[in-house]
């Protein structure tokens, strides 16, 4: 039987899309699916692209009912992936998937992370760092911003005048490559 994966997203999805891609003939897994905090989230229409349910929810739903974990329950899901998505998961959500719940950050942890620290803000930190390599961290999720377990890093060289551009530029590139082989190789470990 197929591992089913279900993503969380808030925005535009190109992480999202490539774990798509990546699933999409796959006979071990497949994107069940992806649920988003933003009702205008293009995420959402990359999920309809592929022909994938979509779940919309808000924050009473996701923070003081059990609406989201009775859902992924229900759709029997091995795996939830955050995939730009900017809320801190919450304990009822942790508690039923331990271990289960990654996440991708654009920076090695643990620098660069925590509260507020995502896509061009920090970038913009590692360039006022005046760091000489940058990459990107697969984790698993805790009750903190970007503190749990690390799984994957990847890195790339920092150039002087590297531009925030640049950065991310790379940075996605290492994303879109590492996190649905991440992915792939986690699900080969859960029975």
């Amino acid at each position: 039987m197929k591992k089913r994966i279900a993503i969380f997203a808030s925005g535009s999805g190109s992480n999202a899309q490539k774990i798509m891609e990546h699933f999409k003939y796959s006979d071990g897994a497949e994107v069940a699916l992806v649920l988003s905090n933003n009702p205008d989230a293009y995420v959402l229409q990359r999920a309809d692209n592929f022909e994938i349910p979509t779940h919309v929810f808000d924050k009473h739903d996701f923070y003081q009912t059990d609406e989201i974990v009775e859902l992924l329950k229900r759709l029997e899901i091995d795996l939830v992936v955050l995939a730009g998505f900017l809320w801190l998961v919450p304990e009822n959500l942790l508690k039923s998937f331990p271990n289960k719940i990654i996440n991708i950050h654009p920076a090695l942890l643990p620098k660069f992370g925590g509260k507020g620290m995502y896509g061009d803000r920090v970038h913009k930190a590692v360039l006022e760092a005046g760091e000489d390599e940058h990459g990107i961290t697969i984790h698993f999720v805790n009750e903190n911003f970007d503190e749990g377990e690390i799984i994957h890093q990847a890195r790339f060289r920092v150039d002087p005048g590297d531009t925030l551009e640049i950065l991310k530029f790379n940075g996605q590139q290492l994303e879109h490559t590492h996190y649905p082989k991440v992915i792939e190789n986690l699900l080969k470990k859960y029975n």
